[in-house]
């Protein structure tokens, strides 16, 4: 396994991690929201991808921004 994909494993699982949000994800890799999805997009199979963004859509803990509208 190469740095690379080792970089890209490391963004999976911070991406299926519950506890770290799009923006914790941007902080520490520098990838926006949009290219975290591209990211699972092109490395997840469809199935798995389909689960993760029903997952994620809308979950309070992904988005701090709606952290602060639930609060």
């Amino acid at each position: 396994m190469n740095s690379k994909d080792h970089h890209t494993s490391e963004i999976i699982a911070m991406a299926w991690c519950d506890k770290t949000s799009f923006d914790d994800i941007k902080s520490l890799t520098g990838l926006s929201e949009s290219e975290t999805i591209k990211l699972m997009r092109s490395n997840l199979k469809a199935s798995s991808f389909r689960m993760w963004r029903k997952r994620v859509t809308g979950r309070v803990a992904k988005h701090k921004k709606l952290k602060s509208e639930v609060s």
